[in-house]
């Protein structure tokens, strides 16, 4: 079970992952060996699965993003191995309806997403068909969790914004 306050602390840690463990405990209210606690045994049940960077990936040369709804042809644990091994592939979902999977991919330019869709994905076992979809803007990207606001009602939280915007 989560708690209110190991709830502040993952929220803490969603925003910045390098925060020091006494700047959590400032923030919270506790002293540093508690949140350390807290934080580690967060850590071994799984609830915080790792620490990343946030790149920016046009910087480093994957400025495409697209999704790739792949269809197959029948149900294997096979498929889900090879997708999930090319690199440039960044997000498998399994998903219903028309098709399997649904891929988040990144990459340098149309070119290289031509050679993933042909060179690595027909390489796939039982893929049928693919459709793909190319973003042209990225609005909002995020892997942090709306924590602080569950349990909330959707009155509350447009009043919680009210709130904010007042002040």
């Amino acid at each position: 079970m989560i708690n209110e306050i190991d709830m502040r602390i993952l929220n803490i840690i969603q925003r910045d992952a390098r925060i020091s463990n006494a700047e959590i405990a400032r923030q919270v209210g506790l002293a540093p060996s508690a949140v350390l606690e807290r934080v580690r045994k967060l850590e071994e049940r799984g609830v915080i699965r790792g620490y990343a960077a946030e790149i920016d990936a046009a910087q480093v040369d994957f400025g495409l993003t697209a999704f790739i709804a792949v269809r197959i042809n029948e149900c294997c644990s096979e498929t889900d191995t090879y997708l999930t091994a090319i690199p440039e592939v960044l997000e498998v979902h399994d998903v219903a309806g028309e098709y399997s999977y649904f891929l988040k991919v990144r990459v340098k330019n149309t070119e290289e997403l031509s050679k993933l869709l042909r060179g690595k994905l027909t390489n796939v076992p039982n893929v049928a068909a693919t459709k793909t979809t190319v973003v042209l803007q990225t609005i909002k990207e995020t892997t942090a969790l709306p924590l602080e606001n569950i349990g909330e009602t959707a009155e509350q939280a447009t009043a919680r914004r009210k709130t904010r915007k007042n002040k």
